[in-house]
């Protein structure tokens, strides 16, 4: 596509914004929410993926919300349990925690894959078995990381009866790096993460195993957020999937194909007994 279409298309798409934008704002046009995001990556990156969304949001609706960050994913995790995020975009062990703590209310997720964890090893590792990492040393960002990490533990526990020696590095891509470095024989992740590495750092890994699928990251409201104040951000972030502009921000997240979430779609994640292996 070339310069001058992608400029006319956004050009449009914030025409259709800012025209909807007198008929959604009001008088709490000045209040902020916060917004708390998972920290999968280092709060700058996460700041240039979000910041152009938010910013489309609060033209469209009068809102401002405002990115807060969290130094880790426990942190994080405890934050949204004690309900400090008015909106927040969480793992889904999260959300279920964060539900039945604080009445969080999924709005959006995305229908065009499922979370899967996944384990990295280098691409010159001997290891070909999944049996190999017994008593081997394993990165994962961080204990409660869902997909990056209690699936993948549990999993190794419960089907392969694997006893692993794991450390906690903060962030998916430190656990990478973790693993190119000879500093862990293999790392927890998830593929949306490992796609957003650089080319080099992905040549250099290779996927040993993934785990079963659950649905993946909800974006959610807390209970005291208003009805229609939730309403016109679920609809703003669902106008952005209808277009390339929006779909280009989308996936920088990176969320597929933006749909509608339900508290139904984590159901099964309940049924995994994860409790064992969730660090409070």
């Amino acid at each position: 596509m070339g310069c001058y279409m992608r400029k006319y298309l956004l050009l449009s798409v914030l025409h259709i914004l800012f025209a909807t934008s007198v008929a959604h704002a009001g008088s709490d046009k000045s209040k902020v929410y916060s917004i708390g995001i998972v920290p999968q990556f280092e709060i700058r990156h996460l700041r240039k993926i979000w910041n152009p969304i938010l910013e489309l949001i609060e033209k469209n609706t009068g809102y401002r919300l405002e990115l807060k960050g969290s130094p880790n994913i426990k942190d994080f995790g405890k934050e949204l349990k004690a309900g400090n995020f008015d909106f927040a975009y969480m793992n889904p062990y999260h959300f279920i925690l964060a539900n039945k703590a604080q009445g969080y209310i999924p709005l959006i997720r995305d229908n065009g894959r499922e979370l899967q964890g996944i384990i990295v090893i280098k691409k010159d590792s001997p290891i070909t078995s999944i049996k190999e990492l017994n008593g081997k040393k394993v990165a994962f960002p961080s204990p409660n990381a869902l997909g990056a990490s209690l699936l993948i533990r549990s999993h190794l526990k419960n089907k392969f009866n694997i006893n692993i020696n794991p450390v906690y590095v903060k962030t998916h891509s430190s656990v990478y790096l973790n693993v190119l470095l000879d500093q862990a024989t293999a790392g927890g992740g998830i593929y949306k993460t490992l796609i957003k590495q650089g080319e080099n750092i992905q040549a250099s890994l290779r996927i040993l195993h993934r785990t079963p699928m659950v649905s993946p990251h909800p974006i959610a409201a807390h209970p005291r957020v208003p009805l229609d104040v939730r309403n016109k951000i679920k609809e703003t972030l669902l106008l952005l999937g209808e277009n390339s502009v929006g779909q280009d921000l989308l996936a920088k997240i990176p969320i597929k194909k933006i749909g509608h979430a339900s508290s139904s779609d984590y159901k099964a994640i309940e049924s995994m007994n994860l409790d064992n292996f969730y660090a409070n």
